[in-house]
């Protein structure tokens, strides 16, 4: 249920956020690509801090409840953003909050089941989040209409009203997590060796399985092709589509997410994450050869159905490999590490989509991000053993 009001406020307040800052702040596509990748980035390092120190101390909630909470302070300053500094700005902050919280979160999660059902946990925890991101679309399309009733581009008034709007989602979320949510009692693993403590923070990465290092290289090569969706979306508008389709678009993105994240994490359970994992990134490199020869609204359509299908079988397969990989006591600090990698990386990936759609053209990240899909899967298959 948090996850599912988080997205709900994050998808109302952030997901059109690239138009806001083409059509209401005219911010270049350079900046576009800055604020997607810094504001990622900003989180990776909190992500490897947090998950560190919530094996160090014993507690999840505590560190997710402050994360949460400093994302939705941040929101409402949304609505007096006047230029593309001041959002980089805001953004900055709110994804320090995600940063804080993301690895305590997941660990939480991976805490609560069991084994044999981690990648069924996650694909739960992703169709929650993506239900939410739903329905913060659907009430966007609403207040979209009622404010402007369609047209191609974003206005300030309406932009306003979607961040004054998706406030109150990201506080309840907050209340919802310090009041019904527990935390479990965990027990060591019995062939667990030492502490978390010993290893200290300049040894985040010593003790891992040699399959989890390697896992992690393969993650920062996709991720280095995989940009901010900012040009996703900024792809599809492009071709003339309308504000509205392009929020519907959205919609269909997110519910084939929805769809697909459960019956993948079911299959991970019983094929092995690694196979399911290889199919999620050939979908994605299909996908973004799909954005990069695109012609025609029709087949944006397919494209955003077929990216939702890629985040469904990855996003949550992913983090249960993860898991997989590691002892349970230093199931925050690995959480930590994968998600600090996939959030560097995300800043040299924007920046570099950013250049190649200026400099070449719109198609260009995408031949880019595809290529980069391929070496990610010659190298799960051939580098990996489960």
């Amino acid at each position: 249920m948090v996850s599912l009001l988080t997205d709900v406020s994050s998808e109302m307040i952030f997901t059109l956020l690239p138009l806001f800052l083409r059509h209401v702040l005219r911010a270049p596509f350079t900046a576009i690509g800055l604020i997607g990748g810094l504001s990622e980035s900003a989180d990776a390092i909190f992500m490897i801090f947090s998950g560190w120190l919530s094996d160090e101390v014993g507690k999840r909630k505590p560190l997710a409840v402050l994360g949460y909470s400093i994302s939705t302070i941040a929101k409402p300053f949304m609505y007096l953003a006047s230029s593309w500094g001041a959002v980089l700005g805001i953004r900055f902050s709110d994804r320090i909050g995600k940063g804080i919280r993301t690895s305590p979160r997941d660990a939480l999660v991976v805490d609560s089941i069991s084994a044999g059902e981690r990648g069924r946990g996650f694909g739960l925890h992703r169709a929650m989040d993506t239900s939410g991101a739903v329905l913060g679309l659907a009430v966007a399309a609403i207040i979209i209409y009622l404010v402007q009733g369609g047209g191609a581009y974003l206005g300030l008034e309406t932009y306003q009203w979607l961040v004054l709007v998706g406030i109150v989602p990201a506080l309840l979320a907050v209340l919802v997590l310090l009041i019904f949510v527990r935390e479990p009692v965990r027990k060591p693993s019995p062939d667990y060796k030492g502490t978390v403590a010993s290893t200290g923070h300049r040894g985040l990465i010593k003790g891992f399985d040699t399959r989890f290092k390697v896992f992690l290289a393969i993650m920062a090569v996709f991720t280095l092709g995989n940009s901010s969706d900012f040009f996703v979306i900024l792809r599809a508008w492009g071709l003339d589509v309308s504000l509205i389709y392009v929020v519907v678009m959205l919609i269909m993105f997110n519910v084939t997410y929805a769809v697909t994240s459960l019956p993948a994490g079911i299959l991970s359970d019983k094929l092995g994450r690694r196979r399911v994992i290889t199919l999620g990134w050939f979908i994605y490199a299909l996908v973004y050869l799909g954005f990069a020869l695109v012609s025609e609204v029709w087949q944006v359509w397919l494209l955003f159905a077929g990216y939702g299908i890629y985040y469904g079988i990855v996003e949550g397969v992913a983090r249960a490999f993860v898991a997989d990989l590691v002892p349970k006591e230093k199931r925050g600090t690995a959480y930590g590490l994968y998600h600090g990698v996939v959030g560097l990386t995300l800043l040299p990936a924007s920046l570099i989509a950013g250049w190649l759609w200026q400099t070449y053209s719109p198609a260009s990240p995408f031949y880019f991000g595809a290529a980069l899909a391929f070496v990610a899967m010659l190298g799960i298959i051939v580098l990996i053993r489960e």
